[in-house]
């Protein structure tokens, strides 16, 4: 399954696969026999110790970069599992971004353009938190937005219109995996009930109440509409060289184990190595430290 950016995708059993098989109705929302709490966030901290150095060394080799993408319907947890998961990272080699409703100079380029200006130098870690799978989830869902986009040939042909923007995905992908960059795509996979749940534990929470959006509830009530468009976006762009995967969402400390280890395990099979130092330097930092030495 690799390609020649040199890897393969990490073998879990949340891998959506490359055949167009996905089927949501199937994907679990939770782990029925998985492991208690307490294992998760003790494999938690394991994997944040080791995606610490992955870093450091993903950051002295500088030649391939890290793109993490998450979608998810609300309330699934994508802030709390970036949180928790990127606990250990340097803020110096890490850059986050969450994607919006598209400005009017957004508007103005084609829709993958505000997302390659975000995209992670080499050696550092890219975190998008939704991304341009919003162009095949909420704008599917909710087409009315096309009205702003101005789009050349109209929208007469709305299955054409995605069938295309599946196409310039996946090219857009390959083109970044081919320069380096490893790209590891997660749906945090939430089941309608657990989300009621948690949209009223924000109503509920003074705390928490910045986080409610009444928007929320109109979106929750196209739920099968979503469902399909993430079938859909899934089994069109899950890739050996970008995956797509369907992680459990209802228990949040088994979802953050399940992405930590898939961040760690594809990390680790990247040919990292650190600059190598000439002799000739060598030779002259050995002469410097004397120096500092005497100091």
């Amino acid at each position: 399954m690799a390609i020649q950016h040199g890897y393969s995708p990490f073998a879990s059993p949340h891998l959506v696969p490359f055949d167009g098989s996905f089927d949501v109705a199937a994907a679990p929302t939770r782990v029925d026999d998985g492991p208690g709490k307490k294992e998760n966030q003790q494999v938690l901290e394991e994997q944040i110790g080791k995606l610490a150095k992955l870093q450091e060394k993903l950051y002295a080799d500088d030649r391939f970069s890290l793109l993490l993408v998450f979608q998810a319907m609300d309330a699934a947890g994508k802030d709390g599992t970036l949180r928790a998961v990127m606990s250990g990272v340097n803020p110096a080699g890490c850059q986050v971004y969450a994607f919006k409703a598209p400005t009017a100079d957004e508007l103005d380029h084609d829709f993958l353009w505000r997302c390659a200006q975000r995209l992670p130098e080499r050696g550092r870690i890219g975190i998008w938190n939704r991304s341009h799978y919003e162009e095949v989830l909420v704008v599917k869902v909710n087409p009315r937005y096309l009205g702003g986009q101005r789009l050349p040939r109209g929208t007469d042909s709305l299955t054409g219109l995605w069938q295309e923007r599946y196409e310039s995905i996946r090219a857009f992908e390959l083109h970044q995996a081919r320069n380096g960059a490893v790209i590891i795509k997660f749906w945090l996979n939430v089941s309608k009930n657990e989300q009621r749940d948690r949209l009223i534990e924000r109503i509920d929470e003074p705390e928490s109440n910045w986080k409610f959006n009444p928007d929320d509830l109109t979106q929750r009530a196209k739920w099968p509409l979503y469902m399909e468009a993430y079938q859909e976006a899934l089994n069109a762009t899950s890739r050996p060289w970008a995956p797509w995967y369907a992680i459990p969402a209802d228990s949040k400390s088994y979802m953050r184990r399940a992405v930590a280890e898939i961040i760690v395990g594809t990390l680790e099979q990247l040919p990292l190595r650190w600059p190598e130092v000439t002799d000739a330097q060598r030779a002259e930092m050995q002469g410097l430290r004397a120096q500092l030495a005497k100091e």
